[in-house]
């Protein structure tokens, strides 16, 4: 016989917020099931330094905020609630103000790993193309220098960046591949950029 695995409990929206709020962990949410996030990689963490500090900047006299790793995006879909936790997300609505979480970003970025890469790529971009006020998603490698940006305007198809710039029309910018990976070692070539 094989073993069933057990059942999670339903968590409301209420309870999981304020579990967040309280907790040591963070948690994502899908309509009621939530799952643990695991801990980042050094590379992980500088990128995602990298691109906050290349951003930040551009919002001077924005009504923009940009948030790294603790700002949830609401998402409803179908009916359903969830919660993601992304890498980097920008939201430029004024009326975009919960403490906890955002609802309307213009852009989200995530910073692949082995374990997320799958789901970066599949529910979390088919669930984030829902929201009307996102403009672009970017999926950036930790072990390659690789930007893959998806954008709007194209039908969320995407343009992958590998050297030079990539434009980021939310912002009006072009950002240098290099600078995203400054200082981040590389596994392929073992040496940091």
């Amino acid at each position: 016989m094989i073993p069933q695995a057990a059942a999670q409990p339903f968590v409301s929206v209420e309870d999981y917020l304020a579990g967040e709020q309280d907790g040591q962990m963070r948690h994502e949410y899908i309509d009621g099931i939530v799952h643990a996030m695991t801990g980042a990689s050094r590379r992980h963490g500088l990128i995602c330094m990298n691109l906050a500090v290349k951003l930040r900047p551009l919002l001077n006299h924005t009504p923009c905020q940009l948030f790294a790793n603790d700002m949830k995006v609401r998402l409803e879909i179908h009916g359903k609630t969830l919660f993601y936790y992304p890498d980097l997300v920008l939201t430029c609505d004024p009326d975009d103000r919960e403490d906890y979480f955002t609802t309307r970003p213009r852009l989200i970025v995530e910073v692949l790993s082995p374990h997320t890469e799958r789901f970066d790529r599949r529910e979390k971009l088919l669930s984030y193309i829902t929201l009307p006020s996102l403009q672009e998603y970017l999926l950036v490698a930790q072990d390659e220098p690789r930007i893959e940006v998806y954008r709007r305007t194209q039908d969320w198809l995407p343009d992958e960046y590998t050297d030079g710039t990539f434009p980021l029309a939310c912002v009006n910018a072009e950002i240098a591949v290099a600078a995203v990976y400054e200082g981040v070692f590389l596994a392929r070539d073992g040496v940091a950029m």
